[in-house]
């Protein structure tokens, strides 16, 4: 570890801390597990949590086969210093049920409930549906200082203009081989896809009706 970073840490005799991790928007306990010291210097080093399985006995990316990584945002030390709270970008489920939390079962009236996976592509479908939303609340409702409402308000050139870029973007992020920029590139160039579909009058149902046609 870095400086006075293992002064401030108090592992267990173990050689272990509790760490719960929560999603950074919205603040959910995601879940909790226990990091050894390699573990957290791997954390600090990749920027994705790492974690110590005590049943396996060694240390483990979250995400690392499902491709279900924590992105970190933060990471904070209890009063007491034996336990961290990290707040992360979770990329899909955090749970190997498919539920983005662990914590799916409620008791109600003495009993567990559990809260039922949504089907990825449910998913994937409602995030894409909000951000489409939210730009066409933005021609209705304009927002000071929005990027969305600077896109509009030059026209459609400009948008066709950062369709291209991002589009060269994406590129140069796929010869660079990294999986985490093609992700970001890939989501910018969306976004400005939908701002586009949202200025011509394109929807949604309109896209998916017609990839659905070309299975």
């Amino acid at each position: 570890m870095v400086g006075n970073l293992k002064d401030s840490v108090k592992f267990d005799d173990k050689g272990l801390i509790p760490v719960v991790t929560q999603d950074y928007k919205t603040k959910e306990v995601l879940m909790v597990a226990y990091m050894n010291e390699e573990a957290f210097d791997k954390t600090l080093e990749t920027g994705k949590v790492t974690y110590y399985s005590r049943s396996r006995g060694k240390q483990w990316i979250k995400g690392e086969t499902s491709g279900h990584f924590q992105l970190v945002k933060s990471i904070k030390l209890d009063c007491d210093g034996d336990t961290l709270l990290i707040e992360a970008e979770q990329i899909d489920a955090a749970c190997h049920t498919g539920n983005k939390t662990c914590f799916f079962r409620t008791l109600t009236d003495g009993e567990w409930t559990e809260t039922a996976p949504e089907a990825e592509e449910e998913i994937s479908a409602k995030i894409l549906q909000e951000v489409y939303d939210v730009i066409v609340d933005r021609t209705v409702h304009p927002k000071e200082g929005s990027y969305t409402n600077y896109l509009f308000t030059k026209g459609l050139d400009k948008i066709l203009k950062k369709v291209g870029e991002e589009a060269a973007e994406v590129i140069i992020a796929a010869k660079n081989k990294s999986r985490e920029e093609i992700r970001y590139e890939i989501s910018d160039l969306m976004y400005h896809l939908m701002v586009l579909m949202v200025e011509r009058g394109v929807t949604l149902e309109d896209i998916y009706g017609e990839l659905k046609g070309r299975r």
